[in-house]
């Protein structure tokens, strides 16, 4: 969960987190709080998210919210140490890449590049590897990817349809978007007012070139549902039980 010196590039100081949505699907657990405040393991995502943050030299952190943003604003005010943190509440639903260009007008620096990060993502992998691939490849975006766990369970069948066995929600080898970014300062007009950067931006620097990809290889977790609350708990206590 720290920081892992593995490059010499200089650190991303800044970043998003977009924490603005009602997130249905995580109630009960979001009927009085929005979901970067949900708790996994007995501490709420965004903890883990600055934490993540702070110690790979991230020293501000722009948190763009609107349902139950009180709740939010109560706790990041409660904090002690890690990043400065700066809140806009949006006035009304902008979708996910609206948001992610409105919080932008709140960077210290926006000639310089940012990470964003979708409020309902825990994750621990080394910014710094990120960072150097992006300069690599010359990207005006960069993309985290975490490999595909299905829900369901495979069944392993030979050549004359015999079944084998079966696997419980193994990782299949396709890789999604996992939600963690790092921007050029290039990329934030080209963001939609409202709506979403994948229907719209992503595809089309897609096309052009301009986007680079990086393989997380380490914890990754998407957390949607109350059942992903529980299972994303479990995998953090046994995490904590191994260090």
């Amino acid at each position: 969960m720290t920081a892992s010196p593995s490059s010499s590039a200089p650190p991303v100081k800044q970043a998003l987190i977009l924490a603005g949505g009602q997130a249905t699907r995580l109630r009960p657990y979001t009927d009085t709080r929005p979901k970067a405040m949900v708790e996994v393991a007995g501490r709420p995502i965004i903890d883990y998210q600055l934490e993540w943050l702070s110690s790979h030299g991230v020293e501000q952190v722009v948190v763009s919210c609107g349902y139950k943003a009180e709740v939010l604003r109560e706790h990041l005010a409660a904090r002690r140490g890690g990043p400065e943190i700066t809140l806009l509440v949006e006035d009304e639903p902008l979708g996910r890449g609206g948001a992610l260009r409105y919080a932008a007008t709140g960077l210290r620096d926006p000639e310089a590049p940012y990470f964003a990060l979708n409020g309902d993502v825990l994750t621990w992998f080394p910014l710094d590897e990120l960072t150097a691939r992006h300069r690599a490849k010359g990207a005006l975006g960069t993309l985290a990817l975490a490999q595909f766990r299905t829900t369901w369970g495979i069944v392993d069948v030979d050549g004359d349809d015999r079944i084998e066995g079966f696997t419980q929600s193994p990782l299949l080898p396709v890789w999604i978007n996992a939600g963690v970014y790092l921007f050029e300062p290039g990329l934030t007009p080209l963001l939609p007012v409202r709506g979403d950067h994948e229907s719209s931006t992503f595809p089309d620097l897609a096309k052009e070139g301009k986007l680079a990809a990086y393989r997380i290889d380490g914890f990754w977790r998407g957390v949607d549902t109350a059942k992903d609350v529980k299972e994303a708990g479990a995998e953090i206590e046994a995490m904590r039980g191994k260090a």
